[in-house]
């Protein structure tokens, strides 16, 4: 799926797939797929597989993160070279998510499958556990935070209302300050809003 400066949406999944085993002439591949944040998840995620299938020959594995699907790896782990990362990714692909990892542990079964076979066997263990998982959409947001005195309490209240926007943080006295979350594509006309609106200031909370 294309991804343009547009998009303000991205898909992941909500929960750890459940375990799945693809077999072909001994081997055993199991496939896992695990949502994740950063790449300290990834290699927590990792050791512990490592652990579970400790007589494991390969665990191979592939990542994509970031809301806009700007990073990623692919890894063959001492297979033959883009026979297991890369059917792995394209299967990330494929269903189109990010912020995913998806991991194939293979037992070796005495036979060799060829590099052909091999592609087939992770990707079939990498789409099945993906199969498995619930997939959600979830959207790209922007933060903004609004500083204001008391007496415009009101009509910043019922901007948020009316634009059905979300408060992240809000600290009311005398001088208020609210933190709120906007869909990336409203961002742009919201800060406009606000800006425009007599004694409340707005500033983007990442700048």
């Amino acid at each position: 799926m294309e991804q343009t400066s547009e998009k303000d949406t991205y898909r992941t999944i909500a929960r750890p797939s459940k375990e799945v085993l693809f077999k072909d002439r001994g081997s055993k591949f199991y496939g896992y797929a695990f949502p994740v944040t950063s790449e300290t998840e990834i290699e927590e995620k990792l050791d512990l597989l490592k652990s579970k299938h400790h007589k494991a020959r390969h665990w191979c594995y592939a990542w994509q993160l970031g809301k806009e699907y700007e990073h990623y790896r692919a890894n063959d782990d001492g297979e033959p070279s883009n026979s297991a990362g890369m059917p792995i990714y394209g299967q990330l692909q494929s269903f189109d998510l990010t912020n995913t990892l998806v991991v194939v542990v293979r037992y070796f079964g005495g036979t060799k499958l060829g590099v052909g076979g091999l592609i087939q066997a992770y990707k079939a263990a990498a789409q099945m556990a993906l199969d498995t998982s619930k997939i959600v959409t979830r959207t790209i947001n922007e933060e903004f935070v609004l500083k204001f005195e008391y007496p415009e309490m009101n009509t910043v209240m019922r901007i948020i209302k009316e634009e059905d926007l979300t408060i992240v943080e809000q600290t009311m006295e005398l001088s208020c300050s609210i933190i709120i979350s906007v869909r990336k594509k409203e961002a742009e006309r919201i800060f406009q809003l606000f800006r425009d609106t007599y004694k409340v200031q707005v500033k983007n909370v990442a700048s």
